[in-house]
């Protein structure tokens, strides 16, 4: 869609000029042009795609745009402003399953899946991949791979008691999270569709979490 033709470009423009002069002086001086470059398209892209991931999922959908500041309490870099812009689509809205897209100066990235199992999550998430599930699991993130995308890796190092470390699941029940991603390269033609097209291929994958995210 032409509204969007410019919006990854002006976007790595804007982020790598912020990345070399991160400071809030810079950024105030540059706010309005943040909000014309950065905000207001990644909200319609959040508008616009709201309804059609509701109509690939049949669930209701919440968004969000991520604030450009950083949270620098806890940090020793103390840059204040986020070198990218992600934006976020959570389907079914109030679950923990989501459909991200990110831009930044070095990357353009689609994903979707869990981010963090919670720990009431986790536990349900343990016993689905344990079951019956585990194999179905276990093919759809082996068939994502063999397309090329990339899924995110276990976490632990061992299988979790009371489960075996022989469970056939063991890789998924080796799990905090769950995440594919697949990169996107410039010119990017028409944003909305691609997004589209990637969403419907991560959402057999996002319907399995959702049972228990």
């Amino acid at each position: 869609m032409a509204e969007f033709d410019t919006f990854i470009p002006g976007a790595r423009d804007f982020l790598a000029r912020l990345r070399a002069e991160n400071t809030r002086d810079w950024f105030t001086a540059h706010k309005a042009e943040y909000d014309a470059t950065i905000k207001d398209p990644a909200e319609r892209l959040l508008a616009e795609m709201a309804p059609r991931l509701a109509a690939i999922t049949g669930a209701e959908v919440k968004q969000k745009l991520f604030r450009p500041q950083r949270d620098i309490r806890f940090s020793k870099d103390k840059t204040p402003y986020k070198d990218h812009c992600h934006v976020l689509w959570h389907a079914p809205a109030g679950s923990s399953v989501g459909y991200f897209f990110g831009v930044s100066p070095d990357y353009l990235r689609i994903g979707a899946g869990v981010m963090e199992f919670s720990k009431g999550t986790l536990d349900a998430w343990r016993a689905m991949v344990a079951g019956p599930d585990g194999a179905a699991l276990l093919a759809e993130l082996a068939a994502l791979e063999a397309e090329g995308f990339d899924v995110s890796e276990p976490q632990m190092k061992r299988v979790p008691a009371p489960y075996d470390k022989d469970d056939p699941a063991e890789a998924l029940l080796r799990r905090k999270s769950l995440t594919v991603w697949a990169d996107a390269t410039e010119p990017v033609a028409d944003l909305p569709g691609l997004l589209e097209a990637r969403f419907t291929r991560f959402a057999p994958l996002c319907a399995m979490l959702a049972r228990v995210a």
